[in-house]
């Protein structure tokens, strides 16, 4: 098996997939290496010098952009869209189970906004808030528009799970005795917590750098992704470039922090099942 010769095909697929991954993370490559440019060091190659000047500066005032204010308002804004969009997918995942009046256009409405051009969305969002009457911000209007992206995907995943689940742990639960709280808290909610770190993580990310769906929604405070599109029109130096290689290291530890999750829950159901197994 291992000294079988590959075939053409197999280089051919591998150089595609290596001309992809470079598609993809080339340029953000670029930035990562600008941004560890000397204090004299421009926008563009060649580098001057090796520094992490442009990091310090990111701690200093600045003449334009509010990085500190802008990152605090994008994080909490992306924690409150992931909390509601787990949620609200959770329960709709429940209520989804069982078909009712009407749960076909209920679905397809919930996830039209998918298909609806991400800029009419955020302008629809804002001019709603204007004809009320309302002021649009970060925590109202743009939260509304953060969840038209985050709840479709949420729904599609828990819908996907829940059409695979094995209900008969639900009903051994209900012949113990158990109530339909408790089935939900000790039986269901632990076998699909790996997918609910998911559905987290997808609310996060996406509220967290969601640039068209804010646009016209955020008010005056400008999140982390209005920001930075404002600070390209006026930085010259290679913060802006040090900003996002901060923001893409976070973001990317927020990917890591949910896969370690999902593993350590994984460990625990295999250690729990194994010292089951001993019991019998």
């Amino acid at each position: 098996m291992h000294g079988r010769k590959r075939s053409k095909s197999f280089y051919v697929l591998g150089a595609f997939f290596l001309l992809f991954v470079l598609f993809l993370y080339g340029p953000m490559s670029t930035i990562f290496i600008l941004s560890f440019q000397g204090p004299n060091g421009g926008l563009t190659f060649p580098m001057n010098g090796v520094s992490v000047t442009w990091f310090r500066n990111l701690t200093e005032k600045q003449m334009v952009g509010d990085f500190a204010g802008s990152f605090g308002r994008s994080f909490v804004l992306g924690v409150i869209v992931m909390l509601l969009t787990v949620t609200i997918a959770l329960s709709a995942g429940l209520a989804f189970r069982h078909r009712f009046r009407g749960s076909g256009l209920i679905f397809y409405l919930a996830i039209a906004s998918l298909i609806v051009p991400s800029i009419l969305v955020s302008l629809g969002i804002g001019l709603q808030f204007r004809i009320i009457g309302w002021d649009t911000a970060w925590y109202t209007s743009a939260l509304g528009a953060h969840l038209t992206w985050t709840l479709p995907f949420g729904l599609l995943i828990m819908f996907a799970i829940f059409n695979r689940f094995d209900k008969s742990y639900e009903e051994a639960a209900r012949d113990l005795g158990a109530s339909p709280w408790q089935v939900i808290r000790h039986v269901i909610v632990p076998i699909i917590l790996p997918s609910l770190v998911g559905i987290a993580l997808f609310g996060l990310t996406l509220s967290y750098d969601e640039f068209a769906r804010t646009l016209m929604t955020a008010g005056t405070s400008n999140t982390l992704p209005l920001e930075i599109y404002a600070m390209t029109t006026n930085v010259t130096t290679p913060v802006l470039y040090a900003l996002g290689t901060v923001t893409s290291g976070f973001s990317f530890l927020i990917i890591l922090l949910a896969l370690g999750t999902v593993v350590i829950i994984r460990r625990r159901r295999e250690r729990h099942g194994s010292d089951a197994g001993k019991g019998v």
